[in-house]
């Protein structure tokens, strides 16, 4: 599949789009990370938040303290959810699965 080309005012736009998305969840972690946001929030939010939706689920478990690379892939492994998963994509049970498993920690 061949893409059109993009015009510079088009091109400019997306590149904007994609840097407040990155920022988005960069602000997200940020504040999952100090203790402002629960991860519980922070998935109920992906709901209206495209940006929020699109975020992996390692990158919001990473950022929670405590948890790096590889417990977050072996919290993955052990509720079910493969590595590649975005928050858009978790069904209800392993969102409400992940929202335990972060409480109980």
């Amino acid at each position: 599949m061949v893409l059109r080309p993009l015009s510079a005012a088009e091109r400019a736009d997306a590149l904007h789009k994609a840097a407040a998305a990155r920022a988005t969840r960069a602000d997200a972690k940020e504040s999952l990370k100090n203790g402002k946001r629960s991860a519980a929030d922070i998935i109920s939010s992906a709901g209206e938040d495209d940006a929020l939706a699109r975020m992996r689920v390692s990158e919001l478990l990473e950022s929670l303290p405590g948890i790096g690379k590889v417990r977050a892939a072996a919290i993955m492994e052990q509720l079910g959810i493969a590595a590649s998963r975005r928050v858009r994509g978790l069904g209800v049970h392993q969102r409400q699965a992940l929202v335990d498993f972060i409480d109980e920690s």
